[in-house]
């Protein structure tokens, strides 16, 4: 492993949606598939439009999803269903939509360094996304953007994961521009930006470990 008598010079931290888990098709065919499972057609769009998750998200509420169903069954006037009904069917149907690309793995598995995931998410709901493909046990921490009460790019998730794995340096690895690059370098750490996966990008990966 690279580094000195002081520990590893390097921790490789990993978005998780975009770039270690990638979603086919679209977000709203995922509500639909979900929704569809309790609501008749016409209901299941009212119950789309209904449903404001990324806003409670990006406000930090507390559950959001559950929240968002809340709204969702007040809007539509639904009684022979419960949120914590639709809450347990969307999570199965997103992890469900979402693969682990070709070459993710190996190139995990060829990086000799700590490895971390650092996510905008909840925390419960990412780690079960790992458990569900398999990757849990290949990082060495797991961070979420609600333990700190900011997502990135704000620098708290980030300081976070400083604390979460010792190493002299840290690198983020992400799909989205703006949050895994600009909000990384930002907050101290170095980048790499993958927008197709890691795979593409595993030779630049193990020369800076």
């Amino acid at each position: 492993m690279a580094g000195g008598e002081g520990g590893p010079d390097a921790g490789i931290w990993f978005d998780l949606d975009g770039t270690l888990l990638h979603l086919d098709g679209t977000y709203e065919a995922v509500l639909r598939e979900a929704f569809g499972q309790h609501f008749e057609a016409e209901t299941v769009d009212r119950a789309v439009e209904a449903y404001d998750f990324l806003d409670r998200f990006r406000a930090l509420e507390p559950d959001p999803v559950r929240a968002a169903m809340g709204g969702v069954l007040r809007a539509i006037g639904a009684e022979t269903v419960d949120a914590s009904t639709l809450v347990e069917t969307l999570r199965e149907v997103e992890y469900a939509a979402m693969r682990v690309l070709a070459g993710t793995r190996e190139t995990l598995a060829d990086i000799d360094a700590p490895l971390g995931v650092l996510t905008n998410g909840l925390p419960a709901w990412q780690r079960e996304k790992l458990v569900h493909h398999d990757l849990l046990h290949r990082f060495d921490a797991v961070v979420t953007s609600y333990e700190v009460g900011a997502h990135k790019p704000d620098a708290a998730p980030f300081d976070l994961a400083r604390e979460r794995l010792a190493a002299d340096r840290h690198v983020m690895v992400g799909d989205d521009y703006v949050a895994d690059v600009e909000g990384a370098r930002a907050a101290g750490f170095e980048a790499v930006h993958a927008p197709t996966g890691i795979a593409p990008v595993r030779d630049e990966l193990r020369e800076l470990v």
